[in-house]
């Protein structure tokens, strides 16, 4: 329960809103939680006011409490994506997921917002206009699905003209975001490894293959070691483009299991360095192809040298869970609906939806999943007569239920009044349509 306001909170869920309490002055954790429970219990547009009517709490607090809390209140949105990342680490943790999105926005005092290469944008020129975030989400396993579900827990901020104008850049580098993901999301002693999406964002093209990967981030072979005077090198040769090291490397076959079928594929291995990238840290490139022809499909880039072809094969194939994150953070959650226009408050209105959506995920594996719960939803919607496992709208939609229904349980036991049960009835049509 809140000090300030009438909006009970379930136990289970309450249990891990309180381990995010260090993070914030008091009056700003009750503010969190009533705005994270507004968020996930939301029906409609999910913007700043949108969480306020959420939580039923637009007639009790002032809607500039809910602005200053993102634009002037003394919280990080890093450390609480940290935070969100540790709510999952008792989970079993295979990686870290790294990928980039833009959010639509319009107007010449959109912050941060400009023109971007957007793999889902309409047309052949796959451009859109807004801001864009890079993404690092923890991948788990959960038991109760048979696919691997990722959970994004940190969003950057890319800033044209600055150090941070670069998603392949920000990605290994900003701030910590990888480092301190991987120490927050991994078992100790488990090996941290980043897969990472191109520039693109789409999963049938690597960022080699994009123009932007070009000029100062192309391949170049290592440096040579006996160079007769002066300074060292750090970088050798520029290197020709993908298609003309896969006409001259050598490919092998390689059984694969991507996306839930098992393959022969052909690949193979170039040792090199990305230096605009990483620095005079070496690289393995490695081009795919399914059928034993010339060229190649696709160019993968991996910083762990000793991986095999089957590893990086794979691993790509497994970070498609962040793909299925980032559209269930925009269509289930409503990430990117809050309309901000301040810098503080624009860098924190994706990474609070996030750190929520890592909640909501979080509270279903552990206390809201029951195994009668896909019978349940396949009673409510017929046309859905093969669904066996939850869905991330499923987690979703018990919990807003849950919350829903924590409103109208008063402290004695008096019958409902003839109101409430007509807003829980509402509440659960409409999910149900």
């Amino acid at each position: 329960m809140l000090a300030d306001a009438t909006l009970p909170v379930p136990a289970s869920l309450m249990t891990l809103l309180a381990g995010l309490a260090p993070l914030f002055t008091a009056p700003s954790f009750r503010t969190f939680c009533g705005l994270a429970c507004g968020f996930l219990a939301q029906t409609g547009k999910r913007t700043v006011c949108g969480m306020l009517a959420g939580a039923s709490l637009s007639q009790l607090w002032p809607h500039d409490r809910a602005h200053r809390f993102f634009s002037r209140a003394r919280w990080s949105a890093d450390d609480l994506g940290l935070a969100a990342a540790r709510l999952v680490a008792a989970l079993l943790v295979p990686a870290v997921a790294i990928d980039g999105t833009v959010f639509k926005r319009r107007g010449k005092k959109a912050r941060a917002a400009s023109w971007f290469h957007d793999g889902s944008a309409a047309g052949p020129d796959k451009t859109g206009y807004g801001s864009n975030r890079v993404i690092a989400a923890v991948v788990v396993r959960l038991p109760i699905l048979s696919r691997p579900v990722a959970i994004p827990v940190l969003a950057k901020l890319v800033i044209k003209g600055t150090s941070s104008a670069s998603r392949l850049w920000l990605a290994p580098h900003g701030r910590g975001h990888r480092r301190r993901a991987a120490r927050a999301g991994h078992p100790r002693g488990r090996r941290r490894r980043l897969r990472r999406e191109g520039t693109d964002g789409t999963p049938g093209r690597h960022h080699l293959d994009h123009p932007a990967a070009q000029g100062r981030r192309a391949v170049r072979s290592p440096a040579s070691p006996d160079r007769p005077a002066g300074r060292p090198r750090t970088r050798g040769d520029k290197l020709p483009s993908p298609a003309r090291l896969a006409a001259t490397a050598a490919f092998v076959p390689v059984t694969v299991t991507r996306y839930g079928k098992t393959a022969i594929v052909h690949a193979a291995a170039v040792t090199c360095l990305w230096y605009g990238v990483f620095g005079s840290r070496p690289v393995q490139v490695v081009p795919i192809r399914d059928t034993p022809a010339t060229g190649y499909d696709l160019a993968l880039v991996t910083t762990d040298p000793g991986a095999g072809l089957t590893q990086v094969i794979e691993r790509y194939a497994a970070r498609w869970s962040i793909e299925v994150a980032i559209g269930d953070a925009r269509q289930v959650f409503g990430a990117g609906q809050a309309r901000n226009r301040t810098a503080r408050a624009v860098e924190r209105t994706v990474p609070f939806p996030l750190a929520c959506q890592a909640i909501a995920t979080t509270w279903y594996a552990t206390a809201g999943h029951h195994p009668a719960d896909a019978e349940d939803h396949r009673a409510r919607a017929p046309r859905h007569t093969t669904k066996a496992q939850p869905s991330t709208a499923g987690m979703a939609a018990k919990l807003r239920r849950v919350l829903i229904a924590a409103r109208f349980r008063p402290p004695q036991p008096d019958q409902p009044t003839l109101e409430e049960i007509n807003v829980i009835r509402l509440a659960r049509e409409e999910l149900a349509a």
